[in-house]
């Protein structure tokens, strides 16, 4: 006869398995649920399709380490001067590890700080940089002259591709989505962010 507390013997073999007690500990943190920047998408905005859009397309390429693509104008505005299918400005998209690397950076310029009004009620954000050579390893050249860009940080949970996919597509549902505080509270933990009401 067995004490309590000795270990359960092996089944014969053949013979059904022997339920094994269960590891103590708690669970590690589920991953599903961990806030994760998509992406980051930064834009110059010239509103001229001349030599000053070649320029942002080559501030933004040192700056990001990506080719840019121009945006095109999808309006026509003769008292601006704009018609439609003009370029207007110049925007890259970064993903995965370089879009963390690359909001260090914009963060850093930014002191670390960011308005709560930046914020969505999802929890995605954006700022403003007013000279780029304010980026690290970026000097003044003045053939170029001076640009400022807008960063806009999309902040997701994983399993978001079932609202997109063209097979079986789904809601996300509300308990999924990230709320404004979570995305506050990831950024201040992971990127020592202060948010400034």
């Amino acid at each position: 006869m067995s004490e309590p507390g000795d270990a359960p013997k092996a089944a014969p073999a053949g013979g059904p398995a022997v339920a094994t007690p269960k590891a103590t500990g708690k669970a590690g943190p589920n991953k599903m649920r961990e806030p994760r920047i998509e992406k980051i998408v930064i834009n110059i905005g010239v509103g001229d399709a001349g030599d000053k859009l070649a320029k942002a397309e080559k501030v933004l390429q040192m700056v990001t380490k990506q080719k840019p693509v121009r945006t095109i104008s999808k309006t026509t505005n003769k008292d601006l001067g704009i018609r439609w299918g003009m370029p207007l400005g110049v925007k890259v998209t970064i993903r995965k590890k370089a879009a963390e690397e690359f909001l260090k950076a914009a963060l850093w310029v930014k002191e670390n700080r960011v308005t709560a009004y930046s914020f969505d009620p999802e929890g995605n954000f954006s700022f403003g940089i007013s000279d780029h050579t304010d980026f690290p390893g970026q000097k003044y050249n003045p053939e170029i002259g001076i640009f400022g860009m807008d960063v806009c940080v999309v902040v997701r949970r994983a399993g978001q591709r079932v609202v997109r996919r063209t097979r079986a597509s789904q809601k996300i549902p509300r308990h999924h989505r990230l709320t404004r505080a979570e995305v506050i509270d990831y950024l201040r933990k992971k990127f020592g962010v202060e948010v400034v009401e």
